[in-house]
């Protein structure tokens, strides 16, 4: 009743409109209407109330609430079912138990704050609560296991281009999945899959990000949107885009293939031309990034002239 509710408020933005009105439209008492206005204030929506003129909606919380963002949003997958939580240990944690028992593709889970936030290599993610976006989304791509990685290329380039979007910030990224602003540390990808030799049963893609995290609530080496932007960035309006961006470039992998992704991630790269240090299987190596091939493998060119492939590791760029 909530989401009617909210939904009566939306196709008449900036009006009063009656208890009477309200009460019939979606047949229940006006006591009930009452009711559920108190629990939406409860929440953090400010709803105006005016004798004979009836109730107005003034402003929806600072909260990515599965209602809010989903108001408005133009997607064909992504995004159909939005799973919203306060706190929970890992979004990760909670979309790849629903992906195990057969959740369908495009589901999201948010999260207003993680306790164990997980980042690649076994880091931990800082998600201060009420300042990020926390997702995990599930994906069933008809892929084979080998070719994750072209996912993970996809998800950071809808990323870099939502942040530019929303914020005219020089989002870049750094191979395979962190964004960055100005050489420090926005936004991070993780990838977990569930799959069989020679086919992938689902992925669970997870994204952080720090809106309007505070940069002394952040590790040395991370920044937020705020701190670059100027001012606060409004999160639910972010989310939708970043959904409809994510949404537009699942399908473009999925009807048309990876090339005119590829070519993006090209264009938003901040490790393409630079000295990079890094270690991958047991390995150090050192030289220059000169490409990412059509499988998302970095080229990275050694000192001695070899040309290293590598499909997974932890990249430094050098200074």
């Amino acid at each position: 009743m909530d989401e009617k509710i909210l939904n009566v408020f939306r196709k008449y933005p900036d009006q009063y409109i009656s208890g009477e009105d309200l009460s019939e439209e979606l047949g229940v008492s006006r006591t009930a209407i009452w009711k559920h206005i108190e629990e939406l204030r409860k929440i953090g929506y400010i709803i105006e109330a005016e004798p004979h003129s009836g109730y107005k909606l003034v402003s929806a919380p600072d909260r990515l609430l599965s209602s809010e963002i989903s108001a408005g949003l133009d997607t064909k997958i992504i995004g159909k079912n939005i799973l919203s939580f306060d706190t929970v240990d890992s979004t990760m944690d909670v979309a790849y138990d629903f992906a195990v028992k057969g959740t369908g593709e495009g589901v999201c889970v948010f999260a207003e704050g993680q306790k164990k936030g997980r980042g690649r290599m076994n880091r931990d993610w800082q998600s201060p609560k009420h300042k990020g976006v926390y997702l995990s989304l599930i994906l069933r791509p008809e892929i084979s296991p080998n070719e994750i990685s072209k996912i993970t290329l996809m998800v950071a380039v809808s990323v870099a281009k939502t942040i530019r979007a929303k914020t005219g910030l020089s989002a870049l990224i750094k191979w395979p999945n962190d964004i960055l602003i100005d050489g420090r540390k926005v936004c991070g990808i993780l990838t977990d899959m569930s799959a069989e030799s020679d086919i992938v049963k689902f992925l669970v893609i997870g994204i952080g990000i720090n809106i309007n995290s505070k940069i002394q609530d952040l590790p040395d080496s991370a920044t937020s949107l705020r701190e670059f932007f100027g001012e606060k960035v409004d999160r639910i309006d972010f989310t939708r885009a970043l959904l409809e961006e994510l949404d537009s470039h699942y399908l473009d992998f999925m009807q048309q293939g990876f090339g005119a992704i590829l070519e993006e991630w090209r264009n938003f790269s901040a490790t393409l031309g630079s000295r990079v240090k890094v270690d991958f299987k047991n390995r150090h190596i050192e030289g220059q990034a000169m490409d990412v091939d059509e499988s998302g493998a970095l080229l990275v060119r050694l000192d001695n002239g070899f040309i290293e492939r590598i499909l997974s590791g932890d990249v430094i760029l050098a200074r």
